[in-house]
């Protein structure tokens, strides 16, 4: 049970209607979840709205009502809390209720288009080599020490985060790792935490059904910056024409990383092959098991922090040099009976597709073919789709255009919005195959020895999302038994 008053600190409250001495067991912003003793949230969200729900809660026994529009009937054994902002509100008041667990801990947020899934895995495996606790929160999955939570969203909402984190302080954890989406900034779902350090790795055109305007997504990711404290550090990456832009306003010490310019760490490409790569890392040789030049940024921005928090530049590196990526990140399946190298990737947006594509290019050593799998999810930034397969056709020998998470629209009409980009020149080296499963096996049986297949889209993801149904489907799993 926690006290209202020690619940709403620091929260901005416009009025207050009712008790505020009562004692809740509970805050949520699903009336669903409410039980007597509830705090009830209601957050405007971009699918429904939590006001339209304030009597559900009610009925279901809430002693309090967060919201942003008073209800016009009040009831008197209830306390109201009129807020300009219930999101924000959400945020601080979980954190107070679970005892501000972020400032128990150094917790690091990593925000980006591209690189956060890779460098937060980095981060959570380097420090636990290191002999720390440590926490982690991602697209793939969510640890307290090496215990598995399933992740089902980015960042996850206020309540479910904070009490997450609360269990790691339990646990004893002394860091903790975040992916910070722009959902979640936006959303202001990370209102509350209390952050060691932020680093972004670049930006590029992404959620644009989201936010409209390019514009728009970068000042949501600029807001993470904005609002660190002047303790904590901002480390960005200034290659990115944003870099700067991003930690222009914060108040946190800043930190540059790049591979082109002058920087505070820097990184070298000496050999990049698929072997691993070979760089140089403010001024000290490395050996690593990750491939291309996007993870040589990954990799820094990882060394970075880990000498950010204190620790030794030599050690950092040695166990750096012994980590693989994570799940579905430029994940190699090889020896295989065909002699064929398969590769699956996340990559879901224009530039993380031509990252993958342009390494895989240049790792090439002779006439070996680049078949390339992919697809748009449904009910997601349409703009992106002609553009994705443009860039597949530029790269690539052959395309499949095919079937990522279609969700309610039709798989059929996101292919042929993605064909409005393939160039002339290119048409008669692309198919069009809707049946996920078969665009990768028909990959598998136009490869020859040598060649490499790209599956891009999903990466480390077991289903795929068709008219609300989720069917279990792992591409890394047909590629194998395809090949084999």
């Amino acid at each position: 049970m926690q006290a209202l008053k020690h619940i709403l600190q620091n929260v901005k409250v416009d009025e207050l209607i009712g008790e505020s001495e009562l004692k809740a067991n509970k805050i949520t912003f699903d009336s669903r979840q409410v039980n007597a003793g509830s705090i009830f949230v209601a957050v405007s969200g971009t699918q429904t709205d939590g006001h339209k729900f304030i009597n559900n809660a009610l009925q279901s026994k809430a002693i309090a009502i967060v919201c942003e529009v008073l209800p016009q009937e009040l009831q008197e054994d209830v306390t109201y809390i009129k807020v300009p902002d219930s999101g924000e509100a959400l945020g601080i008041m979980a954190s107070n209720f679970y005892h501000n667990p972020s400032g128990k801990l150094k917790l690091v947020g990593i925000t980006g288009t591209n690189g956060k899934t890779t460098t937060v895995t980095l981060l959570h495996d380097l420090f636990s080599k290191m002999g720390y606790k440590v926490g982690l929160l991602s697209t793939v999955e969510n640890k307290i020490g090496n215990k598995v939570i399933p992740a089902t969203h980015t960042t996850p909402d206020a309540v479910a985060m904070n009490e997450l984190i609360a269990d790691m302080v339990e646990a004893g954890c002394d860091y903790a790792f975040m992916e910070v989406s722009s959902h979640a900034i936006h959303q202001r779902r990370i209102a509350g935490l209390e952050f060691a350090g932020g680093v972004f790795t670049n930006i590029t055109h992404d959620h644009l059904d989201y936010h409209k305007t390019f514009k728009e997504y970068l000042n949501a990711k600029k807001r993470f910056f904005d609002d660190l404290p002047n303790n904590a550090f901002a480390l960005t990456n200034i290659d990115d024409r944003n870099g700067m832009v991003m930690v222009q306003n914060t108040k946190a010490k800043i930190q540059k990383y790049s591979l082109r310019k002058k920087a505070d760490f820097k990184v070298k490409i000496v050999d990049n092959s698929l072997s691993g790569l070979h760089l140089e890392i403010n001024g000290k040789e490395f050996f690593g098991r990750l491939i291309g030049e996007f993870n040589a940024y990954n990799l820094l921005s990882a060394f970075a922090v880990g000498v950010l928090l204190g620790e030794d530049e030599f050690e950092t590196l040695t166990i750096l040099s012994q980590l693989k990526s994570a799940e579905g990140r430029f994940d190699y399946v090889s020896n295989n009976k065909k002699g064929v190298i398969g590769i699956v990737d996340y990559a879901h947006t224009p530039d993380a597709l031509e990252k993958v594509l342009s390494t895989i290019d240049k790792l090439k050593t002779g006439t070996e073919q680049i078949i390339t799998v992919v697809g748009c999810g449904g009910d997601r930034d349409k703009k992106k789709r002609p553009v994705m397969a443009k860039m597949a056709c530029i790269y690539s020998t052959k395309v499949i255009i095919t079937s990522d998470n279609p969700r309610t629209e039709d798989p059929d009409s996101i292919i042929e919005e993605m064909m409005e980009g393939v160039p002339p020149y290119a048409s008669n080296k692309v198919l069009a195959i809707s049946n996920r499963l078969q665009a990768i096996k028909t990959a598998c049986h136009l490869a020859q020895k040598g060649d490499i297949i790209l599956v891009a889209g999903k990466g480390h993801e077991k289903y795929q999302d068709i008219k609300g149904v989720k069917h279990p489907f792992d591409d890394k799993k047909v590629l194998i038994e395809t090949l084999t």
